[in-house]
């Protein structure tokens, strides 16, 4: 890195711009800390200072992270071009499954690479090897549970991935020279309280940040029984498998914390073997990871050429799992949304796994792919009797087993383009439920149904080439056009006459 570069980051580093914030860290010499660039604590001088492109190489350098901005709560980044798409996605697969592990070679393969180049790649990119960078995804998921909750040492010490109370405390140590049971004790000065039942963490992102958009989306697609909104507060039950045939479920609630530019995160007990998992699903609910001003400098003109203004802030509403957005696609084709997320609940509260000392509201959480691998006409019998037509219950069916098959690949690391192709493979699937699914399901920043209804009413009298085209100047964030080209009409997302013909 030359003067200039070192300048800039310095710069931005004493201003605090939150642009920059997760994209690198800065390690102080003097303390041997290292922080994010939003730090409220008091600057050091420009040559006391050293500058990371990750947390993890703060870490190897022999920095700890600073307890005051807290390095664990910044936000990732988004990919932008294929080497930084590579990495990236290694690196959330990495984060995601701190908790169980994963080889390089699966990692690779799911990628559509070879393990060594995978290996440099992420090198080059985070200039730490990928376990190194695990074992920091590790430590920084421990350390904000130590931070933020009252759990037991050696609860966390499992939820983060390690296999034993010993190695847990032997990293710890020799990493943040510091013993585990150390930061505990900061919970009674702070006054931490926590329910026996759940507990609380919290999530960063840069700003701004529209949450109040993300309620308004949800709001008529909420599913009874699973997902409510009161107050402010988001709340949804939630299963996910744990492999070897175990499934585990519970219920979080988020509520945004606007002055601290975090979310605060709370969850059942029974999620903490999952933990990881969740969060990342959580980061993908709230496109926790955007990078709004990088967004905003692509969409100069954007009013004169939609009539729409370009929303700064604005926010992928995700879903949880792909199975799910994918069900409820199907199942919103040509109809209201109001209508098909009646259809979607009528499915859930059918086939819906039930969760116990949830928040009033939340009974149970959405079926698995694995809870639909029927004969097609057995499917056809089965929901025919919750007001789901034929073609649209084989469809469903046609994606439960194609994603069971897939379900240890980490298929879904690899690119979207390629799983919303895939997708469309599926008889019953068309263009714009493979691109709704995807943007939604895996936070596909660069997703453009061009046969959305109502994008073709905004867009009009362009052609479908001439949408296209027009798109093509918004790459690679097409998404957040779709949403700011959605916002304001009064036809719901679902309602599409010509989005796909079936097969």
């Amino acid at each position: 890195m030359d003067d200039t570069d070192r300048e800039r980051l310095y710069r931005a580093f004493c201003a605090r711009d939150s642009r920059f914030d997760g994209k690198y860290f800065i390690g102080v010499r003097s303390t041997g800390i290292y922080c994010r660039p939003v730090c409220h604590a008091r600057k050091p001088k420009l040559e006391n200072c050293e500058f990371f492109a990750s947390a993890a190489e703060a870490e190897k350098a022999g920095y700890r992270p600073c307890l005051q901005c807290r390095p664990e709560l910044a936000p990732g980044c988004a990919p932008v071009d294929a080497c930084d798409f590579l990495a990236q996605q290694a690196a959330r697969c990495l984060r995601e499954t701190c908790g169980s592990g994963i080889s390089l070679a699966t990692l690779a393969e799911s990628l559509g690479c070879s393990p060594r180049h995978l290996r440099r790649t992420f090198e080059e990119a985070y200039q730490v090897r990928p376990v190194e960078y695990l074992t920091t995804c590790r430590l920084l998921l421990a350390k904000s549970l130590l931070t933020d909750t009252r759990l037991p040492v050696t609860e966390i010490a499992f939820a983060s991935g390690f296999r034993s109370l010993r190695r847990f405390n032997e990293a710890f140590r020799e990493r943040y020279r510091l013993a585990p049971t150390a930061l505990r004790k900061q919970l009674e000065e702070k006054g931490i309280s926590q329910e026996e039942d759940s507990f609380v963490m919290a999530l960063g992102y840069r700003p701004p940040f529209r949450y109040d958009l993300l309620l308004e989306f949800w709001k008529p697609r909420l599913l009874p029984g699973i997902e409510t909104i009161q107050k402010g507060i988001y709340s949804r039950g939630i299963q996910l498998a744990a492999g070897t045939g175990k499934r585990v479920k519970g219920w979080f609630q988020v509520r945004d914390l606007p002055s601290r530019n975090r979310l605060e995160l709370r969850l059942s007990a029974s999620l903490l073997p999952v933990l990881p998992q969740v969060l990342s699903r959580v980061h993908r609910l709230f496109d926790l990871d955007c990078e709004p001003q990088s967004i905003l400098q692509g969409f100069e003109g954007f009013r004169d050429t939609t009539g729409r203004d370009f929303i700064p802030g604005i926010r992928i509403p995700g879903c949880p799992e792909l199975f799910e957005m994918g069900v409820r696609a199907i199942l919103g084709q040509q109809i209201s949304t109001e209508a098909a997320s009646r259809l979607a609940g009528r499915l859930a509260d059918r086939y819906g796994a039930e969760i116990e000392g949830a928040p009033e509201g939340i009974r149970r959480a959405f079926p698995l792919a694995e809870d639909f691998l029927w004969e097609e006409a057995v499917g056809e019998q089965q929901l025919g009797p919750l007001g789901i037509i034929r073609q649209r219950s084989r469809a469903i069916v046609r994606l439960a087993a194609f994603l069971a098959e897939r379900q240890d690949t980490h298929w879904l690391a690899g690119p979207p383009e390629q799983v919303a192709e895939e997708l469309q493979e599926i008889p019953g699937i068309g263009p714009w439920t493979a691109h709704y699914t995807v943007m939604r399901a895996l936070g596909w920043s660069d997703a453009f149904p061009v046969t959305d209804l109502a994008i073709r009413k905004v867009l009009a009298p362009r052609t479908e080439k001439e949408r296209r085209v027009l798109a093509e100047a918004w790459r690679p964030w097409r998404s957040y056009a779709t949403l700011c080209l959605w916002q304001g009409k009064q036809e719901g997302v679902e309602k599409n006459a010509v989005h796909h013909k079936s097969r």
